[in-house]
């Protein structure tokens, strides 16, 4: 069954992604490469990618005109003087934005995001390739391959006739997923996974999962590794998610328009896909990314929404490539005290310090409806050493500033987006 897997991906690929393969192998190669190496990859793509996007692109060539910019950089710094562009930016300017150049393949992205504003572009054949090829290289890390039977947590109880669709395909990929939440489904998926690899989707779905194959008492061995996307990993779905797959989950990073950016290796790190993008942190922490390989639709400058990290230190793993430290979530609108606001990732500093310092993790959601006010959503049956706990730090970061309320929920309900943990409805 394994050789039949990967014959149909090998053929598979060879139809959609030609160079897929030869791109791998050219990673593979640079995989332990020196940081001077890498940023070396990074300028002369750069570059090359300045020059054509000036070049067959209108929207960049006027752009880049308004601002006085001259594409002939000689370092990875110089790209800092240019503009920044945005998700209205892709979606306003589509047309203008794509390459008038002619490619020997194209094919078709579509993504709505956390906002749920459509976005549709066309990547070169060697893009898309290259953005697998990447993640390839990292499923390396953890002995796995990607035509290997794996399960893929990404939408249940959908359509009977859509999901007959999907269950053909997924049995082309040697994919299997749940389609309904009941304990029949998980225990007999719980059964199959037994066969599998390893596990992707919705960080939030695979630990609601994890959660029901634990109170199931279900067994499930063989994994080798648990991926996350699209959403952020509390450390609150760890001790589930290891108790139900025998591994923790990693984190992958990225987006549909910017490729893969960060994947996270066995020594616990993310490490930047730097031969194909490269990242900027401006000074409010918002990550800025530019694709060295988007060709057909560049991507240079784009501000993807999330707060992040970078850390300045070599990984046990050996690998060079840029860590980032932290994925605080999506840029959010600023918490509403009494008298003054506070950045919306201070409810993370809040329940990260209890779980570091207290050995307590709470999965938790933030709302606010009113100024100085807020409402904070708690998964689990009511407990007084969380509230001393909660009563504690909130004291500490917002004072007399910010009252609040807690909700205890059974269970957060899966979202299919990436999600927000602080969410503010004051007009």
């Amino acid at each position: 069954m394994k050789f039949l897997s990967k014959l149909i991906y090998v053929l598979g690929a060879k139809v959609r992604n030609p160079s897929l393969f030869p791109i791998y192998n050219q990673l593979k190669q640079t995989e332990f490469a020196s940081l001077e190496e890498l940023e070396a990859i990074q300028l002369n793509r750069l570059k090359a990618l300045l020059k054509e996007a000036y070049t067959y692109s209108p929207f960049y060539k006027q752009l880049f005109d308004e601002h006085s910019i001259d594409v002939n950089i000689t370092s990875l710094n110089d790209l800092s003087t240019f503009p920044t562009i945005s998700k209205v930016d892709l979606i306003q300017h589509n047309d203008t934005i794509h390459s008038t150049q002619t490619f020997a393949k194209k094919l078709l992205a579509e993504t709505s995001g956390t906002s749920g504003e459509a976005l549709a572009f066309y990547r070169n054949e060697e893009w898309d390739s290259t953005n697998r090829a990447g993640v390839m290289r990292c499923y390396d890390w953890y002995n796995v391959k990607p035509w290997d039977k794996n399960g893929y947590f990404w939408g249940y109880n959908i359509d009977p006739n859509e999901a007959k669709k999907v269950k053909l395909l997924d049995r082309l990929q040697n994919r299997i997923r749940i389609f309904r939440y009941d304990d029949k489904s998980i225990t007999n998926f719980a059964k199959e996974l037994n066969s599998a690899k390893f596990l992707s989707g919705y960080s939030s779905m695979i630990y609601q999962i994890a959660k029901k194959v634990n109170q199931l008492n279900l067994k499930i061995s063989g994994i080798k590794m648990v991926k996350g996307t699209s959403e952020m990993i509390l450390d609150a779905y760890q001790p589930e998610v290891k108790q139900a797959f025998g591994c923790k989950m990693i984190s992958e990073y990225g987006a549909a328009e910017s490729g893969l950016i960060a994947f996270e290796c066995p020594e616990g790190n993310m490490h930047i896909n730097m031969e194909n993008v490269y990242v900027e942190i401006d000074e409010n922490k918002e990550i800025i990314v530019t694709n060295l390989v988007s060709r057909s639709f560049p991507i240079i400058r784009y501000r993807l929404g999330d707060i992040v990290s970078l850390a300045d230190e070599q990984c046990k793993c050996g690998r060079k490539h840029t860590i980032v430290k932290e994925i605080y979530g999506r840029k959010g609108a600023s918490i509403v005290g009494k008298t003054k606001d506070y950045p919306a990732l201070t409810f993370y500093y809040v329940f990260k310090n209890i779980a570091l310092k207290n050995d307590v993790l709470i999965n938790y959601k933030a709302e606010q409806y009113r100024k100085g006010e807020v409402l904070l959503k708690v998964e689990g049956k009511p407990n007084t050493e969380w509230e001393q706990l909660i009563d504690k730090e909130m004291s500490k970061y917002f004072g007399e500033e910010l009252s609040y309320s807690i909700q205890y929920t059974n269970k957060f309900e899966s979202q299919l987006k990436k999600q927000q943990y602080f969410e503010s409805f004051i007009k």
